[in-house]
């Protein structure tokens, strides 16, 4: 046992003005804003610089839009009402306009002035009407819960849907921002819940990942929604695979497609079967269902697209992670990368007590530390699943794995940690240089107590040029995989040039900086993965939200490069420039800035999440 060292281990918490703030040049209340009144009528703003004329399209922005109902305040970032935000651009002009997205909760609420719908980390008012008959039925209902569909925007076909993690999504008018119909995915595909980030092919064609529910267990299936005019309605499952524990399938944000596969990345972050039956129950918030096993695997499934079967699964050390970047075949690899975390700890710090009182918290950016990570997967040289199935043991010990509920993670926020070692504030690039396989490799529920399995005399599987990542065979046939770092920067909300280079190989990605103990908290990166470099923008107490490419026309007998383009992005302000928004334009190529249109609101502006750029719409 190392004792803790703050100086030595935690550096950052020396990093206190003299005001006594941990994080001087991060300002946390751009999350904590309140929409006030819509602007449903377009805006003019004042441009700065140059639009490039040839941008014509809306910028589409979604994320969370009020924290207060009545009296009450919603507890956690994800909980807070949607709101819709549009750049629409033309001839070199913008407006601005953002709209509540009228979900069947926000509704609710409104009449009742006060959070009558459980959120992720809000607890609904309990109604005594409910019988414990009534509390039974509704966990068995396909509306049961909330519908507000905060994270993200995507198209299917011509029209343009709002999405979270439970099966409703919402179709906007992508000029009105009206809400014109809400969607229960659940009717069409038989799903519980599905990611936030669905994958739209050049075709139209839409995938997405979801989780059933069988009589053998719950499994993640791959449905496929064929462009056409009726999408939801031919909606099918193309692939299907058995969650890795019966009663704590894997909490799932995205997944991965190429030419040829759909990747399943299987993270330990799971929700609990029970733990959720005893939340509705007992009235708790869905967050205190994720369960957190800290010693087990991530498994990479590699499932054919032709055929639905599961081809491979690889491991690699446990990690935590949101968002995906791109992912590609390569010379018999599969190349993923992604922004991994050391543990799901990130999700606490959205809270809104961690938030509020994170200038006090010096370990607050150790938490939050992410990194792009990245997996190679030596797909032909690895024994197939269907050839070694007949090979595999179970386990000769059979122990109750050591798991962490979220919810008391979020209790211990509340209180002095125990500080013990440097392990608990380790950088995730810990991933890229450990020797030491720190998990049990079972097949069951319940498994070993950790081990360390060191590699001794390893013949790296690995066989792509320039590639630093790492793959190796173990003595029961499985492969373990280990990471390279693209680059010494938190990156977070990943985007790449989507419509060319989607499963492909790809050379940029454009993110945000997810350090908040940086010079620069609300820097812009671009990020190249090819020679391992980056360049940022920022400026000071701005606050970009995730940057999206949008190419350049192309030119007769032109051939255009990967970055040949701009990134846009919409801009917030820290400090009293609340009734301030942005949007943000980037050379690509060059990362420098084109031009910039500022808009005074009548309130306040949050700053949002994830969106989409809708071409020709204006």
């Amino acid at each position: 046992m190392v004792k803790y060292n703050a100086k030595d281990h935690d550096p950052e918490s020396a990093r206190i003005d003299g005001n006594g703030r941990c994080y001087p040049n991060c300002d946390s209340t751009v999350w904590l804003r309140s929409c006030r009144e819509e602007i449903i009528e377009p805006i003019e703003g004042h441009v700065i610089g140059k639009i490039p004329d040839w941008i014509k399209g809306s910028l589409l922005r979604n994320g969370p839009g009020n924290w207060k109902v009545g009296d009450m305040s919603f507890q956690h970032l994800f909980d807070c009402s949607a709101l819709i935000h549009r750049f629409a651009i033309k001839n070199g002009h913008v407006t601005y306009q953002n709209r509540f997205v009228q979900t069947n909760t926000l509704k609710k609420n409104l009449a009742a002035q006060r959070i009558v719908v459980t959120e992720f980390g809000t607890s609904s008012v309990p109604d005594p009407c409910h019988s414990i008959f009534e509390k039974v039925g509704a966990i068995f209902r396909a509306d049961n819960g909330s519908d507000n569909t905060m994270i993200s925007i995507y198209p299917f076909g011509d029209e343009f849907y709002t999405f979270t993690e439970a099966p409703f999504i919402h179709r906007i008018n992508p000029r009105t921002l009206a809400t014109e119909d809400r969607v229960c995915i659940s009717d069409y595909a038989g799903v519980v819940n599905h990611t936030s980030h669905p994958h739209v092919m050049p075709n139209g064609t839409v995938y997405n990942l979801g989780m059933a529910s069988t009589k053998s267990g719950p499994v993640y299936n791959v449905i496929c929604f064929p462009r056409g005019d009726s999408m939801f309605e031919e909606a099918r499952v193309v692939a299907s695979i058995p969650c890795r524990w019966k009663l704590n399938p894997s909490y799932m944000h995205t997944f991965g497609i190429t030419e040829n596969y759909f990747i399943i990345v299987e993270q330990p972050l799971t929700i609990s079967v029970m733990e959720y039956l005893k939340a509705h129950f007992c009235n708790h918030n869905l967050s205190a269902c994720l369960k957190w096993f800290d010693n087990k695997p991530v498994l990479f499934h590699v499932i054919d697209r032709n055929t639905g079967q599961l081809r491979y699964t690889f491991h690699s050390e446990t990690f935590f992670y949101l968002h995906i970047i791109n992912q590609y075949e390569q010379d018999d690899h599969i190349v993923i990368d992604i922004c991994c975390y050391k543990d799901p700890e990130m999700i606490n710090c959205m809270y809104l007590e961690s938030m509020t009182n994170m200038q006090s918290n010096p370990n607050y950016a150790a938490l939050f530390r992410s990194r792009p990570l990245r997996f190679v997967l030596p797909v032909i040289k690895s024994v197939s699943l269907a050839s070694r199935s007949s090979k595999q043991k179970s386990s000769n010990r059979q122990r109750l794995i050591r798991s962490i509920t979220l919810m008391n993670i979020t209790n211990r926020l509340q209180q002095p940690r125990i500080k013990q070692s440097e392990s608990q504030y380790a950088d995730i690039t810990f991933l890229t240089t450990s020797n030491k396989l720190n998990y049990s490799l079972t097949n069951s529920d319940e498994a070993e107590e950790p081990n360390d399995y060191k590699v001794d005399s390893p013949v790296n599987m690995v066989g792509l040029k320039k590639s630093r990542a790492q793959a190796f065979q173990l003595s029961d046939g499985r492969v373990f995989v280990k990471p390279e770092l693209l680059c010494e920067m938190g990156c977070e909300t990943p985007r790449i040039h989507y419509e060319n280079y989607l499963g492909k190989p790809y050379r940029y990605f454009y993110a945000i900086s997810s350090d908040v103990d940086a010079e620069n908290p609300g820097t812009l990166i671009k990020v190249d993965v090819l020679n391992k470099t980056c360049k940022q923008w920022c400026e000071s107490d701005c606050y970009p939200s995730e940057p999206i490419f949008v190419p350049a026309p192309n030119k007769s007998g032109e051939i255009r490069k990967e970055d040949d383009g701009v990134v846009l992005a919409s801009m917030v302000w820290g400090g009293f420039n609340e009734n301030k928004v942005g949007l943000l334009v980037l050379c690509a190529r060059t990362w420098t800035e084109i031009g910039r249109c500022v808009f005074h609101t009548s309130g306040p502006v949050p700053k949002c999440l994830h969106g989409w750029f809708a071409r020709d719409i204006v």
